[in-house]
């Protein structure tokens, strides 16, 4: 699905990379972290796509020709496979029923029209049925819910934490569910439709008026341009509803997410909010006291149907969500719905898609989430460093400006919306984006995210109908090449690898689990790059470095980010990190844990240490003070 943050990264990342700083003099700076155990990874993968052995990738192809993975691929191995990996939490992306052209008519699935379906397989952000499962992941369609159950069972029992997607903004153009628990009312089923807009309407309309189809553009044509019933270009919706986008336009535009339709959380047509707003000061109060706010409120409709929804998965075993574009969705519903979700279960993993650095803080404090994505500031300012247009000098003032919310922004370099690190139009090599992983999974307290098949360095070059390569297909059937070759033929056990695929799956797998068992990666931070810029001969804007530690543990991370240059220099940590670290005027000797290839000693005089560093191109240290 397309989303609506171009402008809001054009907006913020000339704040963070396309401005050129001024040279400050360093300044001290130790950031204290929150309380936590240990880190935590997630690994994101497309369920669909996973246990997927065919490797035709005919364009637009049928489920029959390209092939699709089913819920059951996920075996004990593969889970396992996972696990070891390094990860802490899967989430099942696509999970959710939504909507397909594959044919599921004699399980009493109503088809669904080309002419609002991205792709052949659908967008996992149209969801169609709320209470159930996509069919195309079952082995028996008429059992997809239990199969799916069994898979949050089995990944449970291999240590993994399960979370799907929530989509708060919008629903399919068609929803309809089927698989509803009695007393459950389907979206719009109650709604007014002579009305623009009413409270408890769970749509906004246009009275009197039916939906257009778009016009397509580029050459574009549902399916291919394949002669199918139901792709007429017309498809019938009398009165029309508002677009997932917020368009309003009867006739939206083939930009807009025409497959989708806008819910109204209470917000009128002019801006109005038609529902309490949290009283001022109530920002830091615990996700009890938002509970206790919202009982004896009366809320917008909407607000109900997805805390009905959120509490039917928890009790289902799911342990989390991904919630999509959730800066589309007024914040006192996060509050509501966060603060139910957490009373049933506190350990709930809470993950938002928020692109406005300035809503953060109401996101997360309001709000109640656990954690949002880190894109505009981080990962916007990493990418452009690996692609050799940005400076690491722009990276340690975004985790100064995160200082206080850091454990709640979680890193990513690739999910399923971002260039796979590997394509041409990113870094063109997956070796580029080892340093940025380092630097990704280690300089906070905050969560990692990977995507399945970055570890084995999957470029996401296929072209197989809707979407854009560079991007593996959210929208079609297709098989993941690199992917494929671990999986070799579903024993999961990389036997297809080449020698360098393999490779960087071990440096992925050594760093993974380093983070989820390091008490320094979970204790205190300061940066050392800045001071270093100004004191180091030889040390420049392709290397970054910075320390982390707890009581028991003391860290040393230096990356370069040059794909050309090895870089021999002294680097120098500062009076105030040797004091906090009690070293006084005493040698110690650092061996890198990453790799295990690298000693060298901190020589500590005048209350300065100084460590001999040589460091090639791509490569990064973990040095720990023995």
């Amino acid at each position: 699905m397309n989303k609506l943050h171009a402008l809001l990264i054009l907006l913020f990342l000339g704040m963070f990379v396309g401005c050129k700083k001024e040279k400050k003099p360093f300044q001290k700076l130790i950031v204290e972290k929150e309380a936590v155990q240990k880190k935590q990874v997630v690994y994101q993968v497309f369920t669909r796509l996973f246990g997927n052995t065919n490797a035709a990738n005919k364009p637009w192809g049928t489920i029959e020709e390209n092939g699709v993975g089913k819920f059951n691929d996920f075996t004990e191995k593969a889970l396992k496979e996972i696990k070891d990996l390094g990860v802490t939490h899967i989430w099942y992306t696509g999970v959710p029923h939504h909507d397909v052209i594959t044919d599921y008519t004699k399980y009493g699935i109503s088809n669904d029209d080309p002419d609002v379906v991205k792709g052949r397989a659908g967008s996992p952000y149209a969801v169609k049925d709320y209470y159930n499962v996509n069919p195309d992941l079952a082995l028996h369609v008429d059992n997809r819910l239990e199969e799916f159950q069994a898979l949050i069972k089995r990944s449970h029992e291999t240590g993994l934490k399960v979370i799907i997607d929530i989509v708060p903004n919008h629903v399919a153009r068609n929803y309809k569910s089927i698989s509803k628990p009695d007393g459950i009312k389907d979206f719009g089923e109650e709604d007014d439709t002579s009305v623009t807009y009413h409270v408890n309407n769970n749509f906004y309309y246009n009275p009197d008026e039916v939906f257009e189809v778009p016009d397509w553009e580029n050459g574009y044509m549902p399916l291919g341009g394949e002669k199918h019933s139901l792709a007429d270009g017309l498809f019938v919706e009398n009165p029309t509803k508002w677009t997932g986008n917020g368009s309003r336009a009867s006739k939206p535009n083939m930009g807009d997410w025409y497959e989708t339709v806008k819910v109204n959380y209470g917000i009128s047509p002019a801006g109005n909010k038609d529902f309490d707003e949290l009283p001022e000061g109530f920002d830091d109060e615990n996700y009890e006291k938002h509970f206790e706010f919202w009982k004896d409120k009366t809320v917008p409709n909407s607000w109900l149907k997805f805390r009905n929804i959120a509490l039917y998965w928890l009790d289902k075993g799911v342990d989390g969500f991904r919630y999509d574009m959730a800066e589309m969705v007024p914040v006192e519903f996060w509050s509501f719905m966060n603060s139910s979700i957490k009373m049933k279960n506190p350990e709930a993993f809470l993950l938002a898609e928020v692109y406005n650095p300035s809503l953060y803080r109401d996101y997360i404090k309001k709000g109640k989430m656990d954690y949002l994505y880190d894109k505009v500031q981080l990962y916007d300012t990493i990418k452009h460093v690996i692609q050799g247009h940005g400076k690491t000098d722009n990276i340690p003032p975004i985790f100064e400006d995160l200082k206080d919310i850091e454990h709640h922004m979680l890193h990513f370099l690739e999910n399923h919306d971002e260039q796979r690190l590997s394509s041409p139009d990113f870094a063109g090599n997956a070796k580029k984006g080892k340093p940025a992983m380092v630097v990704s999974a280690t300089s906070t307290t905050a969560p990692t995210m990977i995507y399945f098949g970055q570890e084995v360095g999957e470029d996401g070059s296929e072209e197989t109908g809707f979407g854009d390569p560079t991007r593996t297909s959210i929208f079609d059937y297709v098989g993941v090449p690199a992917h494929q070759r671990w999986m070799n033929n579903k024993q999961f056990d990389g036997g297809q690898l080449t020698n360098e695929e393999k490779q960087l799956r071990g440096f992925y797998k050594r760093l993974l689990n380093f983070t989820i068992n390091s008490s320094a990666l979970v204790g205190k931070y300061a940066d050392i790059h800045l001071y270093n810029r100004e004191k180091t001969e030889n040390y420049n804007d392709k290397l970054l470095s910075f320390v982390r530690w707890s009581n028991d543990e003391k860290l040393i991370i230096i990356s370069n980010f040059d794909a050309e240059n090895d870089y021999e220099f002294e680097l120098e940590i500062p009076g105030h990190i040797i004091s906090e670290w009690k070293l006084n005027n005493r040698n110690v000797n650092v061996f890198d844990v990453l790799y295990n290839e690298f000693s060298s000693q901190l020589i500590v005089e005048n209350g300065l240490g100084k460590i001999d560093v040589k460091l090639n191109a791509l490569g990064s240290y973990i040095l720990k003070i023995q």
